[in-house]
């Protein structure tokens, strides 16, 4: 694959292996063939959220009943048009999913966009897959769709669910730009027109939207929260779940090196990368031999990879001087002013917002999350901010991130649940100072 080679090269002088550009060429990922499905036309239609193409897609933990039909919904793999942050239109991948039961709410059924977590960088970690193969593990790649579990819960609401995978993840045509707030922001927004189009949806241009995201995810929905008023103000936007959202990238990273989520590093890397083609020589003149072979590998790792081959790690041990890589993004303007660029809480959000974190999260710091929900307080946002007291169960292990999800999930749906039933949201902006 053209773009990623050109990533790869600069930054790494190693291409990862991505190599499907047409429509009948396969790319093979780790031994997973990615369908030729992924592989986006040369020609893209011109408008922002527009169906390119869409087949039925079998739900790999669903069931089909007589008389009853598909559970928990019939699902449609779809593709769909975007415009990246260099502002180039784009497709994205995904899946929407009708679900088998009733919605109850006033008005149409409501749809909620939901934006994945952190799954890795190359295309076989794709949501979309993994909700058609929940778990893949062949011996060089471990991918589990632990998304598939929200997205569930939603469907049995009578919720309609759109995934989408972002770009570059499944489509084949460059390295998906992992937490980068304009790609993430603009492809959750996008998800929400197309899913309008498909084949066979109940979904309306009434239907209230709601999006859903943790980790990643969160980023991913407070981005599209604060973009929507400029790029997709025809999206129906009634309420916004940012779970434990990376809203700074400075304090992210330092959260995560030497943790076991290190390999997250080399993914925003890479997207960086990928997203600032300029960044290339700044990163190959300060990588080693050991650093450019974990970017090379992580471009197409999924997060059981990176778990499995990075944990613990600490950047320092990929940089020819020793520093870490936030000391030399410290150094570096080009570097600073891209993760900047990144930054969470400069723009007021849409519609009311629900900031959820653990207050133990060391992963995604919990601090600059708080700020996040300080910052679009300040600018007049309707937020709902959630600290989730969960005990510390141990630094750098995951466990402190991934505890608050768990822990949250439920009350997180039944927010979400509530809002695009119409349901009035209330702000607790005025208690900040004493939330913890």
């Amino acid at each position: 694959m053209a773009a990623a080679a050109a990533v790869a090269a600069a930054a790494m002088t190693t291409a990862p292996a991505h190599a499907a550009e047409s429509s009948t060429q396969l790319e093979v990922s780790r031994g997973v063939t990615i369908p030729a499905f992924y592989n986006p036309p040369a020609a893209l239609p011109a408008r922002n959220g527009a169906l390119i193409r869409s087949e039925p897609l079998a739900l790999g933990a669903g069931l089909t009943l007589p008389a009853v039909g598909a559970l928990p919904g019939t699902a449609t793999r779809v593709m769909y048009t975007t415009t990246d942050s260099n502002g180039v239109r784009a497709a994205v991948t995904g899946a929407y999913i009708e679900p088998a039961a009733r919605w109850h709410g006033v008005g149409a059924r409501p749809l909620v966009v939901l934006a994945p977590g952190t799954m890795g960088q190359g295309d076989q970690c794709a949501p979309s897959l993994a909700l058609q193969h929940p778990i893949t593990f062949n011996g060089q790649t471990v991918s589990v769709g632990y998304e598939d579990v929200a997205a569930y819960r939603l469907l049995a609401e009578g919720v309609a669910v759109m995934v989408t995978d972002y770009l570059g993840f499944g489509t084949t045509d460059r390295v998906h730009t992992y937490v980068n707030r304009v790609d993430e922001g603009h492809a959750v927004l996008d998800a929400a027109r197309a899913a309008l189009q498909v084949p066979g949806a109940s979904v309306t241009r009434s239907s209230r939207v709601g999006l859903y995201g943790y980790s990643q995810g969160g980023g991913a929905t407070a981005a599209a929260a604060e973009l929507r008023s400029t790029y997709a103000p025809d999206v129906n936007l009634a309420g916004s779940y940012v779970g434990a959202p990376p809203a700074d990238l400075a304090a992210v990273a330092a959260g995560i090196d030497g943790s076991a989520l290190a390999g997250a590093l080399g993914w925003t890397l890479n997207s960086l990368v990928q997203s600032y083609p300029s960044l290339a020589p700044i990163v190959a003149a300060h990588v080693n031999d050991a650093g450019r072979a974990a970017l090379t590998d992580l471009a197409t790792a999924c997060i059981g990879d990176g778990l499995a081959g990075f944990a613990f790690q600490k950047s320092s041990g990929w940089t020819n001087d020793g520093e870490t890589l936030m000391q030399i993004a410290a150094k570096e303007q080009a570097i600073q002013q891209a993760l900047a660029a990144q930054k969470l809480g400069t723009l007021a959000p849409s519609g009311p917002v629900r900031v959820a974190t653990g207050i133990a999260d060391d992963i995604v710091p919990h601090a600059q999350a708080r700020q996040l929900a300080v910052d679009w307080c300040k600018r007049g946002g309707d937020v709902s901010y959630v600290p989730i007291p969960v005990p510390n169960l141990g630094d750098g292990l995951l466990t402190n991130h991934i505890s608050p999800l768990l822990a949250d999930q439920g009350a997180a749906i039944a927010w979400l649940t509530q809002r695009v039933d119409g349901i009035t949201a209330g702000s607790n902006c005025a208690t900040m100072p004493v939330q913890p």
